[in-house]
């Protein structure tokens, strides 16, 4: 297991954010996850991603990832850079399609503390995140092991694909 700290910046959006606003409808004639990446966030934000960089990270209001059961929602996210997703709660189709895709996110009752542009570094392995602008500590409960193995090899298909080729070579 690897686990690691993610460190960004943080962009805020609010609650009840549904699969139509990360990626809209309008948008879903392809899979390619490139193709996807240049419009999430679109309808939320129309510059989102012309603003942030690889590595940020979105802080969100409650019952983020509602709507729609589109896989597209977390590739999208996962393909404009955006490392990881922090809001108190998420849909729960949400929740699993961000595992699936190897995106990850985290539930944090206080994210409404944390404000646009702050710096933040989460520690996976602790179940920490620190923000580094007012140098305060909030705790979450840690992924499942089972889960942050699909985090560390880029979703289920790589997972599944990893584990095949162990047995292969048995």
């Amino acid at each position: 297991m690897q686990k690691a700290n993610i460190d960004g910046k943080v962009w805020k959006f609010g609650k009840d954010i549904d699969t139509d606003l990360i990626i809209a409808a309008r948008y879903l004639n392809t899979s390619v996850p490139e193709e996807l990446a240049k419009h999430v966030m679109e309808d939320a934000d129309p510059e989102f991603v012309t603003k942030m960089c690889v590595g940020d990270v979105i802080v969100a209001g409650e019952n983020f990832g509602c709507g729609s059961s589109r896989e597209h929602a977390p590739i999208a996210l996962k393909a404009a850079g955006v490392a990881a997703v922090i809001a108190p709660t998420f849909a729960r189709i949400f929740y699993r399609n961000a595992f699936n895709m190897g995106l990850p996110i985290f539930e944090l009752q206080e994210s409404a503390e944390i404000a646009e542009g702050d710096e933040i570094s989460v520690d996976m392995n602790n179940g920490t995140i620190i923000n580094k602008t007012t140098s305060k500590t909030y705790s979450f409960t840690p992924i499942p092991e089972f889960m942050q193995e699909l985090i560390d090899a880029g979703g289920l298909m790589n997972f599944a694909q990893n584990e095949i080729k162990a047995e292969e070579s048995k």
